[in-house]
């Protein structure tokens, strides 16, 4: 026998729903009750506004993607670092194309976190969490040892690399980068830097 969620976890999961299908500011009071089949009055009593609900539900889809992206970096221990990396992007990309309204939720945060402050503040705690987990993936080690020059200066890079790679892919799916190419590109860049 199936459990019923209470009416917050159901405006919760009602409110991630309709952040796939319709988007932040498609989406309506109205909208966000139907899925949930709770009252439009539920979203005040339990989470004050429909911006509040909205934006814990952009977070804990982030959360949910975040967790496929860790699984994503993850290397294997056989093969060289340039192989792992390679893998790493090809199941990036995989999951772009698998799950963009995920990753347009993710830009649509970004967007938002301009005009709100209450919601700036939280994008940059997740994404200093970001450059830590990288920095500490690409490096073999655990969060808690990464050092805030690595989380400034590897964990940053690679995060925007992700960022931009995941832009163009939502973009433009039928050119979107592959995994060769990102690494063919790095190792150009690098080329460019080494030249005199």
């Amino acid at each position: 026998m199936l459990r019923r969620m209470g009416n917050r976890e159901d405006l919760l999961a009602g409110a991630k729903k309709c952040l796939r299908e319709k988007g932040y500011d498609r989406t309506s009071v109205r909208d966000i009750a139907t899925a949930a089949g709770v009252s439009m009055a539920a979203i005040g009593y339990h989470y004050g506004s429909r911006e509040a609900l909205l934006n814990q539900a952009l977070f804990a889809l982030l959360d949910e993607g975040g967790s496929g992206t860790g699984r994503a970096l993850v290397t294997e221990e056989n093969g060289s670092a340039a192989e792992g990396y390679t893998r790493m992007w090809e199941n990036l990309i995989e999951q772009f194309r698998a799950q963009p309204d995920l990753w347009l939720a993710s830009v649509e945060l970004f967007m938002q976190a301009q005009r709100r402050p209450e919601l700036r503040d939280a994008l940059a705690g997740g994404i200093a969490h970001g450059r830590r987990g990288n920095s500490g993936i690409l490096e073999g080690v655990p969060e808690e040892e990464v050092s805030e020059r690595s989380a400034r200066t590897l964990g940053m890079v690679q995060s925007a690399l992700m960022s931009g790679v995941m832009i163009q892919c939502l973009s433009d799916p039928e050119n979107a980068p592959t995994a060769t190419e990102v690494l063919e590109g790095l190792r150009a860049l690098v080329k460019v830097l080494d030249a005199p």
